[in-house]
């Protein structure tokens, strides 16, 4: 007779075949990728749209992970009371109404209204990220749950590479090319011209996001039409304060979120300010012209990602022979190389070692949240919830590396961009020591 654990595999579960849910939900893990990495080269851009510095222009990221830290309990509340499928129809609402929002915000042309619209879609995405996560660890057995975190992530940065081509093709290539410097004295002299410049720009940068909400809207429509099985094995009338209560007390899980707070603070610092530390070895140190520097900064970026892409497949396929505590910590260790690279080399190498970072980032995300979720049983939405939470980590980390960046000129005779790159390596630190400490 076959038991419950033998009927158990990579995409069933107690007799049921998740498969359909499965791709299902995966096509959303594609969504927020390419709202992310859409949005990621678009702060240098509005920076130089609205004449700020890199740590105001920064506020982007701040707005588009505070609605992920505000809206995950909520979320878990939700899909405990109703569905995980209910909780992904909201958050792709949430993410269609955002998104469209920047119509009006370019109406108005005010920066705050476009940080208002990044977090109304964000607080979407923390609904699809806290829904969907839990619901692919729990399409099969558990313990092929990390390894079926890590495939259905892998089409995370599929879309993230579709976001950068088309923030490249769509957006940063119709920017005006007037350079920043004669933008901050058209501000000042010809206010008219520079209105009508920034009017353009922004008419340009909003268009990914409209044409992203039509399609989130699409998606809920056919998602809805989709039977798609419960998780019964979830459902729970616990408490959230209960639920709460029994997470702080797992050391595993604990030390997940705080790992996984990092993890995203690092990814966002070396993927947002690749292009800055770009600007300064093309366009500062060569004197190449900043639009040619921004073009080129853009490719290493690209190539960035499509090396985090990679990563991920590979990755996968290595954690049939690596726990994932293990691999974990040594993907960890050859990133902080890669930054301690990117801090000491002032040439092209120290690019090419910022671009390597990606490569061993791209296991990172998925791996702690199913390290960190073994053996939560009932409580796994709200730890899911907590996991979510953690990316503020993109909200509060950028900031402080934007700060150290605007100071400017040098420290030792060493770039000041360069040495910000110590933020993501503390990041590296905290991500070994819990791939070290886990039994995982």
């Amino acid at each position: 007779m076959m038991t419950k654990t033998d009927n158990d595999g990579l995409f069933r579960k107690n007799g049921v075949n998740f498969l359909l849910p499965f791709i299902m939900i995966t096509t959303c893990f594609a969504m927020w990728g390419f709202a992310n990495d859409v949005t990621n080269p678009m702060v240098k851009s509005y920076s130089t749209i609205f004449q700020m510095s890199v740590f105001e222009s920064s506020f982007v990221q701040v707005a588009f992970y505070l609605g992920y830290f505000l809206m995950a309990f909520p979320a878990a509340m939700f899909i405990q009371r109703y569905s995980f499928k209910a909780g992904v129809m909201v958050g792709l609402l949430l993410y269609a109404v955002g998104a469209l929002a920047f119509i009006p915000a370019k109406s108005t042309g005010i920066y705050y209204a476009f940080l208002l619209a990044y977090f109304v879609m964000t607080c979407g995405l923390s609904f699809l990220e806290t829904s969907c996560n839990p619901y692919i660890y729990c399409m099969g057995g558990e313990e092929t749950a990390t390894q079926r975190l890590n495939f259905a992530q892998a089409f995370n940065p599929i879309g993230a590479v579709t976001g950068t081509v088309v923030a490249w093709l769509f957006v940063q290539q119709q920017l005006d090319p007037t350079p920043s410097s004669v933008r901050g004295q058209m501000m000042k002299h010809t206010p008219e011209l520079f209105e009508s410049i920034k009017d353009h720009d922004l008419s340009i940068l909003i268009q990914p996001y409209v044409y992203i909400g039509i399609v989130a809207f699409l998606l809920l429509v056919v998602i809805y039409l989709t039977k798609m099985p419960k998780a019964s094995d979830t459902v729970t009338k616990k408490s959230i304060w209960k639920a709460l209560g029994e997470l702080v007390r797992i050391k595993n899980y604990r030390e997940g979120v705080v790992a996984q707070f990092f993890y995203v603070g690092a990814q966002v610092t070396c993927w947002t300010f690749i292009m800055h530390y770009g600007h300064q070895l093309f366009c500062v140190q060569e004197g190449m012209a900043e639009k040619d520097a921004t073009a080129l900064s853009f490719r290493y970026y690209i190539i960035a990602l499509v090396l985090f892409t990679v990563g991920r497949f590979v990755c996968t396929w290595f954690l049939k022979y690596i726990r994932p505590g293990r691999l974990l910590a040594i993907l960890a260790v050859m990133a902080m190389a890669c930054v301690v690279g990117a801090i000491l080399l002032t040439n092209i190498w120290g690019l090419y070692c910022l671009v390597a970072v990606s490569g061993c980032m791209s296991l990172m995300f998925p791996t702690i949240y199913g390290i960190a979720l073994k053996g939560l049983g009932e409580n796994v939405k709200f730890g899911g919830a907590g996991l979510i939470m953690s990316i503020i980590g993109g909200s509060v980390l950028p900031p402080v590396q934007a700060k150290i960046m605007d100071i400017g000129g040098e420290i030792g005779g060493m770039s000041v961009i360069h040495l910000s790159f110590v933020v993501p390596l503390v990041c590296f630190v905290v991500i070994a020591l819990y791939g070290l400490r886990c039994k995982s």
